[in-house]
């Protein structure tokens, strides 16, 4: 089969690759639906992280269970499953407390941009649907699989209340699924900040209140301005540099919470700085299997509309040219139909 293997940075090819095989009785392979490229790929493929022997690439995935081993019990062949980045168990002592991106078993997906991925912990991981969605939902529930659910994660992470005031850092996907989120669980007032016109209007059409273009200093004293001076009471950080947590402490209000779920490039913070800031914050890996169930459902409710990020489709064979639209932000996530 095809299947996406990086190499080197910029040099992301789609070639032909083993099709992947149950190894333990806990598996299961699924046969996708449709994969994507993520935001955290560019990192390998800008040379930010090392690569230091092929890769497969893909951890975001959905599709149609085609076999199982011996072990699992919850997912059957034939079932239209989503599953999380993070593979886990479901059982283990933080999984039980909603930490499965924590799981003592932990694994993290890859090889899912291709026509078919192995998935260990298959019984943990996975979530199944009644019955086969329609073809127009695939988007959004794949959009469950990551983004939403790490957007949502920032949302939850940085406590975000029915009423309050939220600042978004970062207008990639993940930021724009916690606009999203925060619109979803409540929020009275959600600013967004974003310099692209297209995800400003995407932004506001998941529930953003506000745009604020300025960076830096110019950006913290936007937000104060709007908030009466006092800042924000959560403020999402989905970027994942040192400049954009910056931002994110100050615009936030002595006692806000901040979700942290950008992957951190570089980030070091001033302990005393932090200290008199009197902000809390929660973040790392997304435990996306909390929330798929409850992201699933919202979907095939058509109460919201995720798949709403992904705004270049390509075929697998032309997956260079999506992680090039997405590394020169012509493109906000591209969607592989494998």
């Amino acid at each position: 089969m095809l299947g996406t293997i990086l190499y080197a940075p910029r040099d992301v090819r789609c070639e032909e690759v083993p099709e992947p095989k149950i190894l333990h009785p806990t598996d299961a392979v699924v046969r996708l639906s449709a994969s994507c490229v993520c935001g955290s790929d560019l990192w390998p493929f800008r040379g930010l992280n090392d690569v230091t022997s092929p890769m497969a690439m893909g951890h975001e995935y959905c599709g149609v269970v085609e076999e199982v081993g011996s072990a699992v019990t919850t997912v059957r062949p034939g079932q239209f499953v989503v599953g999380s980045f993070c593979i886990s168990d479901n059982t283990c002592p933080h999984c039980r407390r909603g930490f499965q991106s924590s799981c003592q078993q932990r694994e993290f997906m890859t090889g899912a941009q291709a026509p078919l991925a192995r998935v260990p912990l298959a019984d943990g991981t996975l979530v199944a649907t009644r019955e086969l969605p329609p073809d127009d939902l695939i988007p959004s529930l794949l959009a469950t699989s990551d983004v939403l659910g790490t957007g949502w994660y920032a949302a939850d992470a940085a406590r975000v209340q029915p009423g309050s005031t939220v600042a978004v850092v970062g207008d990639g996907a993940v930021g724009l699924m916690g606009v999203l989120a925060a619109k979803q669980i409540g929020a009275g007032r959600i600013i967004a900040m974003s310099r692209h016109n297209t995800r400003q209007d995407l932004a506001l059409e998941f529930g953003a209140t506000d745009i604020v273009s300025e960076r830096g200093d110019a950006g913290v004293d936007r937000i104060k301005a709007l908030t009466d001076g006092i800042g924000a009471d959560s403020v999402l950080e989905c970027v994942g540099t040192k400049e954009a947590m910056t931002q994110a402490i100050l615009c936030a209000r002595p006692g806000a919470m901040i979700g942290y779920v950008g992957v951190p490039h570089g980030v070091e913070l001033d302990g005393q700085w932090l200290f008199f800031s009197q902000t809390g914050m929660m973040g790392g890996p997304a435990p996306v299997r909390r929330f798929l169930p409850h992201l699933i459902d919202l979907v095939l409710e058509r109460k919201i509309e995720p798949g709403k990020v992904f705004d270049l489709t390509l075929p697998l064979a032309d997956v260079a040219e999506g992680y090039r639209a997405m590394d020169e932000r012509r493109a906000i996530k591209t969607l592989l139909r494998v």
